[in-house]
């Protein structure tokens, strides 16, 4: 696929999804606006917009870094074009007419001086300049991943033993995974913003974040902290902390603490 038609086939899965979005997104104003009317529930509905809005923005980083390599790419292609057709032209220039019969009806002496005069010529031709425009190897864009999306499924949950399930949903579950990946992406900016666009008052947090992240179990891992959980769908009453339990022995989580804060780290997908 050229690469103009792999844009056009990954700008109209983008439409789709952001149409998607926006009628998902009418339906939860509805809801909104007529809590007692017959719309139903759509708890369900808020999680899943969460979550194609994160693939959508996915889909558009990939594409923006995609689109920044296709010139240097092109360069490197036309680069070794000419350098093919250079190493042809001195191909063509070797003297083709000496054969070996020819070679060895020659004295010795002028067998010996002909053979370096070929060699002469061969090296003069090796020791062309191929004149090229310089060209830099695009580098690998090392950003930041964003945090690890890992839902569980129906059969995950029912694996459980009542008791821990209790009266947890698949959605609830989900939808408290969406909330902890907005946590650990608010943590993550925080850290990495520079300090002239922080408010003051933000500006010690971010030390203390920064020096979290770099400990023993924490660095280079998505996390958020305990008193993070603000909801609006994980909120650390009995619910929200039977889900943290669930997502525990489930290996989506694991925690740890540092200093008089409990941090909680996302699993990535096995």
């Amino acid at each position: 696929m050229e690469a103009k038609e792999a844009g056009s086939s990954i700008e109209s899965i983008m439409v789709s999804f952001n149409t998607r979005i926006s009628e998902l997104q009418e339906l939860i104003i509805a809801r909104n606006m007529y809590p007692g009317s017959t719309v139903a529930d759509l708890t369900a509905v808020d999680a899943a917009v969460k979550a194609m809005e994160l693939q959508v923005q996915s889909i558009k980083d990939r594409l923006r870094e995609e689109t920044l390599a296709l010139p240097k790419a092109k360069k490197l292609i036309e680069a070794s074009l000419k350098q093919q057709k250079k190493l042809q032209e001195m191909a063509s220039q070797v003297p083709s007419h000496l054969t070996t019969k020819t070679m060895s009806s020659l004295p010795n002496s002028n067998h010996h001086l002909q053979s370096d005069s070929s060699r002469d010529d061969l090296s003069s031709f090796g020791s062309l300049k191929v004149e090229e425009e310089p060209v830099v190897v695009p580098k690998e864009k090392k950003g930041r991943a964003p945090p690890p999306l890992w839902y569980i499924s129906g059969d995950e949950l029912g694996s459980l033993s009542s008791y821990m399930r209790g009266r947890l949903t698949l959605e609830k579950v989900n939808a408290a995974i969406n909330d902890m990946a907005a946590y650990a992406e608010s943590t993550a900016q925080l850290i990495s913003a520079p300090k002239k666009k922080l408010p003051e008052n933000m500006w010690e947090r971010a030390l203390e974040l920064r020096d979290i992240a770099m400990t023993e179990g924490v660095k280079g891992k998505h996390f958020f902290l305990e008193s993070d959980i603000k909801g609006p769908s994980l909120k650390l009453d009995n619910t929200g902390k039977a889900i943290l339990t669930v997502l525990r022995h489930l290996g989506r989580i694991s925690e740890t603490r540092v200093g008089h804060h409990r941090v909680i780290i996302l699993s990535k997908p096995h």
